[in-house]
């Protein structure tokens, strides 16, 4: 590995995410200026840098110096501080001020604004006011470099540096000196892993009980993302020795300290200890207290026989319902919390209508909502009723730290004598806990949802799970009425559901395409969107929706998305274009929100279009209504959309699904999957690939076993 120092003379490129920058050094000992690229954000114009890495010779820009590490210093000459001062690093300070302020202070400028701001005065064009401004902006970039150079030297990136001073300003070092790990579980971004480079840098012991701690809460975060809300405990323990390279006996003595102490939470489940982080215990926990005490304590509604009065509707509405779905409709005017699932083409969304119906011919205030804004519209224009997300129904809004706040709680409780909830399979245990708290007491709950979907993507299986505990009074619709049972896509995704393979024909509505290999199945898809469905009548973006089970191989996620920008929105010779997170973005993109956004008003799962490509920002467009613009920095709340996760088009419908089915997928091969993608398609399904892979995935029912005891625990405490 090779060392380069010198002063940074300008920056070519920096892709503003802190992944990539571009700049121009005058190198120490030696003529001319050379080209540096760094997987990291670009230094201060005027700083000193000691770069290691290695020379490259790229086939277009030539030699360059591609560094992986970087050690920033501030400026020693006069030269690099008027370059520093002149880059505007420093409010108040442009080109013609720096010179000014070099002219009199010479290479000891810094110096002075650092520790007698008072004495820029002394040049022509400084006041008090100004002297001071320089001087704090002076003040935040230097102490950004104490963080950064910290960071460099314990071997860790500098470009964490910015958010930790944004989150602990003044006491960053402090904070990194004596608690690293607190870092990694305060400010986004940082993991455990970064942290424990710190604290092992800065000579902490690997057995510490600090050290053992963070890991565990580490292992707990990272089986939660997978879905779990606890793990038992001889599998945590083993986990955290095994990734800390301590003794399990150390661990399980972390673990009882940690309980003792009231940071992790136990429960026994028969022969075994399930071990919780204390956020999830505790969303467990007042998930059950809630729904227990709306199902006690619900308004009773003045009607002496609801079956009775839901046949009244019905013939007032001229809608003749099956018995299942006449006992729904009855059932929500008797129970405070009850529960409705069905596959598609069961009724759901007639049951839901005779609910409302029922509801306000009382005079009752009804709310509608559903997890995501996709759902949340479906479920609207199925009811031609107003609907919301469940986050905008509890007025979320994003803290200063990035977090979700909700101003909607038990304090102050969403306004309605009965809420109706779609698409419930897609919630997690902790949105279930924050909606429930805002519940007020007396009204009336319906979850609504398909439990043979997908669960969510977040920990819990909470419909399943209320179903599961047979506590609440649930009707499961399971007659297909014959309109619906005429589509294919309906038949063959109750025969998936059954373990059944699907009926498929080439040219029906449920296609199966056999291809012997997966970049084939690639090219077939390519070739579809771009050829065969315009030809179809189709717009193979707004029409079809490309699904993977997974990200990577040849027929992932990333890779399609890729060969479909090119086949569908390929380069023009003079269009713009924006690069983040590894995709250059042009105008026409297909994209997706991928957080939720209450400033710009859209939200995760949110797909539009790319409508212009300006300064280092884009625009899209999320139907007619609504637009958003993103600088550079924002742009981690956007992904290509050509093709999306499973996952991701839950609660959404297409007239036209496509799929491969290929063997490198094996992994994510099950039935619940291919169920919840065939149920998002409307007119056609098509499916490519290798029909082994089609089999397992319809005779795979074997889905993951998620960590969970909400349904043990509804069942005891209803007890």
């Amino acid at each position: 590995m090779e060392e380069l120092t010198g002063v940074v003379d300008s920056v070519v490129f920096d892709s503003g995410d802190g992944r990539f920058s571009v700049f121009r050094l005058v190198p120490e000992g030696r003529p001319g200026r050379v080209s540096v690229t760094i997987s990291s954000a670009a230094p201060l114009v005027g700083q000193e840098v000691a770069l290691q890495g290695a020379w490259v010779e790229h086939p277009r820009f030539g030699s360059q110096f591609q560094a992986t590490h970087i050690r920033v210093a501030a400026p020693t000459s006069a030269q690099g501080v008027l370059r520093f001062l002149a880059s505007g690093a420093v409010q108040g300070v442009g080109p013609s001020m720096a010179r000014r302020i070099v002219a009199r202070f010479g290479a000891g400028a810094l110096d002075v604004i650092e520790n007698a701001p008072h004495r820029l005065t002394e040049v022509s064009g400084i006041g008090k006011k100004t002297a001071q401004k320089i001087y704090e902006s002076y003040h935040e970039q230097h102490e950004l470099k104490e963080i950064m150079l910290w960071l460099e030297m314990r071997g860790v990136s500098g470009t964490y540096g910015a958010r930790i001073y944004r989150q602990y300003g003044s006491f960053a070092l402090e904070v990194l000196e004596r608690d690293p790990y607190r870092v990694a579980r305060e400010v986004a971004g940082i993991g455990f892993r970064t942290a424990d480079a710190m604290a092992l840098a800065e000579g902490g012991e690997s057995d510490s009980p600090q050290r053992i701690a963070a890991g565990l809460r580490f292992v707990l975060d990272s089986v939660a993302s997978s879905g779990h809300c606890c793990l038992p405990e001889q599998r945590l323990v083993k986990e955290t020795s095994v990734l800390l390279g301590v003794d399990a006996s150390l661990v399980r003595e972390t673990v009882r300290d940690e309980l003792e102490a009231e940071q992790l939470f136990f429960e026994s489940e028969g022969e075994e200890t399930l071990i919780y982080p204390a956020s999830l215990y505790a969303a467990e926990t007042e998930t059950a207290e809630a729904l227990l005490y709306l199902a006690r304590h619900a308004e009773v509604f003045s009607v002496d026989e609801p079956e009775d009065f839901a046949l009244a509707w019905e013939r007032a509405d001229g809608i003749a319902l099956a018995e299942g779905q006449r006992r729904a409709v009855a059932a929500v005017l008797r129970y405070g919390v009850f529960i409705l699932t069905g596959g598609p083409g069961t009724g759901k969304t007639t049951v839901v209508r005779g609910m409302i119906g029922v509801l306000e011919k009382l005079g009752l205030s009804v709310r509608l909502g559903a997890p995501t804004g996709r759902a949340a519209k479906r479920l609207g224009e199925a009811t031609g009723r107003k609907a919301m997300t469940v986050h905008r129904m509890l007025e979320a809004q994003t803290e200063d730290d990035g977090r979700t706040a909700f101003l909607r709680d038990g304090d102050t409780p969403i306004e309605a004598d009965v809420i109706i909830l779609d698409e419930v399979s897609m919630m997690d245990i902790l949105l279930m806990q924050n909606f429930l708290a805002a519940v007020p007491r007396g009204c009336h709950l319906i979850l609504v949802g398909d439990v043979d979907q997908l669960p969510s993507v977040g920990p819990g299986t909470v419909l399943a799970d209320i179903l599961r505990s047979g506590v609440f009074p649930s009707v499961r619709l399971t007659d297909v009425f014959r309109q619906a049972g005429e589509s294919l896509i309906v038949r063959n995704a109750h025969a998936i559901n059954a373990g059944r393979m699907p009926d498929c024909a080439p040219g029906s509505a449920f296609e199966f395409r056999a291809l012997s290999s997966e970049a084939e199945t690639a090219a077939a898809i390519v070739a579809l969107c771009r050829d065969e469905l315009p030809a179809m009548g189709f717009d193979p973006l707004r029409d079809a929706q490309v699904l993977s089970p997974m990200h990577r191989l040849e027929c992932g996620i990333d890779r399609l998305n890729r060969l479909l920008q090119e086949a569908l929105n390929p380069p023009h010779p003079h269009g713009p274009e924006l690069a983040a997170g590894g995709f250059s973005y042009r105008v026409g993109d297909k994209v997706m929100q991928v957080r939720n956004n209450y400033e710009k008003n859209v939200f995760n799962g949110d797909v539009g279009f790319v409508e212009a490509i300006g300064d280092k920002r884009l625009l899209v467009r999320y139907g007619e209504d609504t637009t958003a613009e993103y600088k550079r920095e924002e742009m981690n709340e956007l992904q290509p959309a050509y093709a999306m996760s499973v996952h991701k088009s839950q609660g959404s419908e297409y007239p036209i699904v496509i799929l491969p089915v290929v063997m490198g997928h094996r992994a994510m091969l099950q039935r619940n999957l291919l169920y919840t993608a065939v149920t998002r398609a409307r007119e056609r399904v098509i499916l490519l690939g290798s029909e082994h892979a089609l089999r397992m995935s319809v005779e795979n029912d074997r889905t993951r076993r998620r960590f969970t005891l909400l349904a043990a625990r509804l069942a005891r405490m209803a007890e």
